[in-house]
């Protein structure tokens, strides 16, 4: 095979092929891919089904704690498993610049099956297009995900259930993937490293569902970071929101570089990080669970809904005062997922 991409990797003939089977089918390995037909027939199920699909263009395709290939797994398994599913299939779309180192794919690619493997997913289905050098980037890859609704939800997590007094908790430090991409991109010479927080949160999330009642909604913690989230979710359920800035959970290093680049940690973008609304009386359990877990040791309880100012997002600042928290405008760091 040719150590790089060939505009004949795309043309369907006998190099397409064998980029499938020897790269694709190797690394994705399972009973329906291997039939390598148009569609994947995945049996009858009572259950509720939910899909998304989603694109990864990041800049650069490498980075501290990931790449292109995890974040592609990743992103796709966090969209569904914060709606309420326990995530089953995928699909694979890449599309290849001409020239493309083949080592590099391959290195994605082994990370996708990788992650995929650790989330519990299996890659079924794809799709490769080559375009001339020039007309892309390197390499853009979109995924698509299938999940069933999890056994102990009558419907997915949409929050209309949630009312004054329910905790806002996070499951970790953020603003980590923003900044290692961003650091890895203008090749930032720090001392210590910042490391993408990208991981699937299917298994957490999963023991949140099992053990612990009375969680309103999720939302995985992506562009726009948790501001925008929060504003979003405040707009849409006409619910006003509260935080306490002390209560934040940001790395030093994140606090530090932040404060030397003149970036705010409440819009950076995170690939393992979630916020969920809970029933108040459920807050410490739902804390132990996400402690217990890696992905979540460092979950804190950050604010929580309350009946004045409506369809706002109002934090108290350090200092005394209180700031009117806005949806993010504009784009802070471009090509970050």
């Amino acid at each position: 095979m040719s150590e790089r991409i060939l505009l004949s990797h795309g043309s369907g003939g006998e190099l397409t092929h064998r980029l499938i089977e020897e790269l694709f089918v190797a690394h994705f390995d399972n009973d329906q891919l291997r039939k390598l037909s148009d569609s994947s027939l995945l049996g009858r199920r009572n259950d509720e089904i939910l899909f998304t699909t989603d694109s990864y263009v990041v800049d650069p395709i490498f980075f501290p704690g990931g790449d292109i290939g995890k974040l592609s797994v990743c992103g796709t398994v966090n969209d569904l498993a914060v709606a309420g599913a326990q995530p089953a299939y995928l699909s694979a779309g890449f599309i290849i610049e001409e020239g493309f180192p083949m080592e590099d794919l391959r290195r994605v690619v082994a990370s996708m099956a990788r992650e995929a493997k650790q989330a519990g997913v299996q890659i079924v289905t794809g799709d490769t297009k080559v375009v001339n050098k020039g007309k892309a980037d390197k390499i853009f890859i979109n995924t698509s995900g299938v999940g069933f609704l999890h056994p102990h939800l009558g419907s997915s997590l949409n929050g209309r259930g949630i009312k004054e007094g329910d905790k806002i908790i996070v499951n970790g430090h953020l603003g980590e993937h923003g900044l290692a991409v961003l650091a890895a991109r203008e090749d930032l010479q720090i001392s210590s490293q910042i490391h993408s927080d990208c991981a699937s949160l299917n298994g957490l999330i999963n023991k949140i569902l099992n053990q612990v009642e009375g969680v309103r909604m999720m939302r995985d913690l992506t562009r726009g970071g948790l501001a925008t989230v929060m504003c979003e979710l405040a707009g849409q359920a006409n619910i006003g929101i509260h935080l306490e800035e002390d209560d934040l959970p940001a790395g030093e290093q994140v606090k530090g570089l932040c404060e030397m680049l003149g970036l705010d940690p409440l819009y950076l973008a995170n690939e393992g990080k979630f916020v969920a609304m809970v029933d108040a009386r459920s807050a410490d359990k739902m804390m132990d669970v996400m402690r217990a877990d890696p992905l979540g040791r460092n979950a804190r309880v950050i604010g929580e809904v309350v009946e004045e100012h409506p369809s706002r997002v109002v934090m108290q600042t350090r200092i005394g005062g209180r700031r009117i928290i806005e949806m993010l405008t504009g784009e802070q760091l471009p090509r970050i997922c």
